[in-house]
């Protein structure tokens, strides 16, 4: 089991608390009948929106796809907005905040960007240039290497290595 799953059984009831904990106070602010319409009319919202996003982002991918463009940044848009319209449609009023925060363009460009980082960061690079594009990266030089030995697994036509200033950053995109 990953390190990190063994966080989400207490993580669920620790949501659960506070969705019920932020029920009964909004409860007692405006009236249970009230805030049982409320979570019950974003409940509703959210299916709306989990049919649209899901048609968008289907929509999305296929236009990147037929139009050979890598189409990752319109899958983890259309990711992130079905993330938002699910947690909008869960009965809850702390999820409906979140699913509604992820439907805000500027947040949703926040969080499209930290998944396409997740995805980069999970998958080789061959794969991620595949799925999100040729990516631009600065690298810097350290010291210079000394050339590997004459009977080496490296044997065979040695590349002349550049000359090379220390400190000095070169860009340049991830082709293979």
């Amino acid at each position: 089991m990953r390190r990190g799953l063994r966080y989400v059984p207490p993580a669920l009831l620790l949501l659960a608390v506070l969705e019920l904990t932020v029920f009964v106070l909004v409860g007692r602010g405006i009236g249970f009948g009230s805030a049982l319409l409320l979570m019950f009319a974003a409940s509703l919202l959210g299916l709306v929106l989990l049919r649209r996003e899901g048609t968008r982002a289907w929509r999305g991918f296929r236009a990147a796809v037929e139009s050979r463009q890598p189409p990752g940044q319109q899958v983890t848009d259309g990711l992130v907005g079905l993330l938002g319209a699910l947690l909008l449609a869960l009965p809850g009023l702390v999820s409906g905040a979140v699913g509604l925060l992820l439907l805000v363009p500027p947040v949703r460009r926040l969080a499209r960007a930290g998944a396409q980082r997740a995805a980069e960061r999970g998958v080789s690079s061959m794969v991620a240039g595949d799925l999100f594009g040729p990516r631009v990266v600065r690298v810097r030089r350290g010291e210079p290497q000394p050339p590997p030995p004459a009977g080496g697994p490296a044997a065979g036509p040695q590349r002349p290595t550049p000359p090379q200033e220390p400190g000095r950053a070169i860009e340049g995109e991830i082709v293979q």
